[in-house]
């Protein structure tokens, strides 16, 4: 099945930010450039294999029967079709970001495939470096997640609320959570379960009026909720400003002294936008780095 993306479109890129780091055993990229994720709805569980296929469109294979209904899910999940124009006119306008948007060109907004993944990935990387939180994670993954298997291709399917719920709190402690996430992604994970965060009211909301929603469960303040809204729900007026990770990437991209008031004020309902430009330019970054040992 062929999907239609607007240009640029870069599903490398656009995969790199969702997956954040290459040691993601739910979002898988092969040796080929081609991405797998496992996925599940109520008529069952699927692994999507997606890669690029010319400036126009991607193709997208699923195992089982009626792969079709999985095409909306991978359009939004891979911003194919988001409309960044605005993006590039407002960057352009940032002389330490001119370059930067220049050379990740093609690069979309992702989003996680449901928001309880979005929130479970807020709660586990926050406060600390995006390399622990990766490693808590692929640990907890590890532990509660189901394999899915197509061939030679080995994917997990991120947790369902319920299985975070059933597992014992000892365990989680030892995949790396501290006491007070164990009890936060259990509360986010309940909210879930009983309905009161239903990603559909979520999805009718505002932005302001669905952040005030989401901060009223126990275990999601002000940053998380910006999180959630970016990598959840695709709101790209939101820009999650207290984040030790973006303060050192603008300070290696652009110097000490930059007024993020400014530059937010400048790129408008777009400054989402910059949170993975960031992302992306930090893994740069980090790949160039010499190993030592």
């Amino acid at each position: 099945m062929r999907l239609p993306v607007r240009p640029p479109f870069r599903l490398d890129l656009t995969v790199d930010a969702l997956r954040r780091l290459a040691d993601n055993s739910v979002d898988v990229v092969a040796e080929d450039a081609t991405f797998y994720r496992a996925v599940r709805d109520d008529l069952g569980v699927a692994l999507l294999n997606v890669r690029a296929s010319g400036a126009r469109s991607i193709e997208m294979r699923a195992t089982g029967r009626d792969g079709e209904r999985w095409l909306p899910l991978t359009d939004r999940m891979l911003g194919a079709r988001v409309d960044l124009r605005q993006w590039y006119e407002r960057s352009a306008k940032i002389g330490w970001l001119r370059p930067l948007s220049a050379r990740l060109a093609g690069v979309k907004p992702p989003r996680y495939p449901t928001v309880w993944e979005a929130c479970a990935h807020a709660v586990v990387f926050a406060q600390i470096s995006i390399y622990a939180g990766a490693a808590i994670m692929r640990r907890l993954v590890e532990l509660l997640a189901e394999e899915v298997v197509a061939g030679e291709v080995r994917c997990r399917l991120f947790p369902d609320p319920t299985r975070w719920l059933a597992a014992d709190e000892p365990a989680l402690r030892a995949a790396g959570l501290s006491r007070n996430k164990v009890a936060h992604v259990r509360s986010i994970a309940s909210a879930f379960a009983d309905g009161t965060i239903r990603e559909s009211d979520l999805e009718a909301l505002t932005t302001p009026q669905a952040s005030e929603r989401l901060v009223a469960v126990r275990g999601i303040g002000p940053w998380s909720a910006a999180v959630v809204l970016l990598r959840g729900l695709g709101r790209l007026d939101v820009f999650p400003l207290r984040d030790s990770g973006v303060a050192r990437s603008v300070a290696l991209i652009a110097g000490e002294n930059v007024d993020m008031d400014a530059v937010l004020e400048t790129l408008g309902p777009e400054r989402g936008m910059l949170y993975f430009h960031l992302l992306l330019s930090r893994s740069e970054t980090h790949r160039a780095q010499p190993v030592r040992g």
